[in-house]
């Protein structure tokens, strides 16, 4: 059994909190860049060179990449070898979010009733999934959910019947009615199985896979392809102006379900989809 404070987690969700936020992953820059190259619209291409400006900008002094850093949201893999002292995983994580926030000079959009509105001041609580794994390790993901694109989230029971091209039309019609409102180009994250709230996880994992990283499953893999080709073909464009680049990248996450069911959800992750990880 590995023992692992509950000062040790906070400090690193502090860290990665601001790092997400000022400092997109490698793929995603690449993308970019290379939407950059190959867009076809003269507004569009002048929109990205934007965007790569913004980036480079908050990276060099350290502010947000978007004024929206999002609802905190954490993935854990938790060794099951490990022993948290010193506190909970959720108020260890929390603190950090906290601390990463108010230090990090983040913007705090958390309320602690979603009627009564009341901000909580520092943009907790975190949203923490939790997955058992093998080991003594906790490896965190830090992964800031702006609602421009949150708002945009669809998730639909289909019936059990139906076809490959049923899903994908789902998919491309999310994609459709989101319109400008994600901010694009985005990052399009899918769920299928599981059950209701499986396969919204899901979706909203898939936003975390590197665009680096094609999908191990040919069959997904090809479905991925086409379905960013289609939606590439809406002509909606960078940040809704029109052009060959709505979105960077399809990603899809398939779960066992029901006989009776085909639980299917769409995450959008905007032209900034933010993540960080550390291994502990």
């Amino acid at each position: 059994m590995r023992e692992i404070t509950a000062r040790q987690i906070s400090a690193a969700v502090r860290e990665l909190c601001m790092k997400a936020n000022y400092t997109l992953t490698g793929d995603l820059c690449r993308a970019m860049d290379g939407a950059l190259a190959g867009e076809t619209s003269p507004l569009g291409r002048e929109v990205l060179g934007d965007l790569i400006e913004n980036r480079k900008a908050a990276r060099e002094c350290n502010l947000p990449i978007c004024q929206d850093t999002g609802l905190a949201v954490v993935f854990a893999e938790l060794g099951q070898e490990v022993h948290i002292t010193g506190g909970t995983l959720q108020s260890a994580v929390d603190a950090g979010v906290s601390a990463g926030y108010l230090e990090g000079y983040l913007r705090c959009s958390v309320v602690a009733d979603p009627l009564r509105r009341k901000n909580t001041g520092d943009n907790t609580p975190a949203i923490l999934h939790v997955t058992l794994v093998e080991g003594d390790r906790l490896t965190l993901t830090v992964a800031p959910k702006g609602a421009g694109s949150e708002n945009m989230s669809v998730q639909r029971m289909l019936s059990p019947s139906a076809s490959k091209e049923d899903v994908c039309d789902f998919v491309v019609d999310a994609v459709r009615a989101a319109g400008s409102k994600p901010c694009p180009p985005v990052i399009v994250g899918v769920g299928l199985g599981g059950d209701f709230e499986l396969c919204a996880l899901l979706s909203k994992r898939a936003l975390c896979r590197s665009l680096d990283e094609p999908h191990p499953d040919p069959y997904y893999r090809e479905m991925e392809e086409g379905l960013l080709r289609r939606i590439n073909a809406l002509g909606i464009g960078p940040q809704g102006f029109g052009g060959s680049t709505t979105a960077l990248g399809v990603h899809i996450l398939a779960a066992p379900t029901h006989i009776a069911c085909l639980p299917a959800a769409v995450s959008l992750g905007c032209h900034v989809t933010r993540h960080q990880s550390a291994t502990l």
